[in-house]
């Protein structure tokens, strides 16, 4: 695993709370700096290009095929019960290891987060409600 650090990116301190995949990805990077990095791996820096921008997303979509993994954000609205309309504003292709890496990832910061602040429960999915209807 290489390590690294942001430069030109503001610090974000306890509690890890962001409303953007960005600044949760500058979280883990700043979780992982903190551990000691082994003396045959390079120090790597990261900067943010001209088209760098911030988003929040409430819906990710994950389509695969055998080269890569392609997940596509976007903002999900519901304007009636019977109509959901999701605006997807970015897509990012992934190789299968790197998407292994952020799943391993988001695994172990779920799960910190978790026992600091309690269990997610995750919303319902779409369909019949599963209680009774009265």
């Amino acid at each position: 695993m290489i390590l690294g650090k942001t430069v030109g990116s503001p610090k974000l301190n306890p509690p890890f709370r962001t409303n953007s995949i960005i600044p949760a990805l500058e979280c883990i990077e700043r979780l992982m700096s903190q551990t000691k990095q082994p003396a045959d791996q390079p120090n790597v820096t990261t900067r943010h290009t001209e088209n760098y921008r911030d988003s929040y997303a409430n819906s990710v979509q994950v389509r695969m095929s055998v080269w890569d993994f392609f997940l596509v954000f976007g903002t999900m609205h519901q304007e009636s019960p019977e109509e959901v309309n999701i605006e997807n504003f970015q897509g990012i292709y992934l190789s299968p290891q790197q998407a292994k890496a952020l799943m391993n990832v988001l695994s172990h910061n779920l799960a910190q987060y978790e026992q600091t602040f309690g269990a997610l429960a995750l919303e319902p999915q779409f369909g019949p409600p599963s209680g009774p209807v009265h």
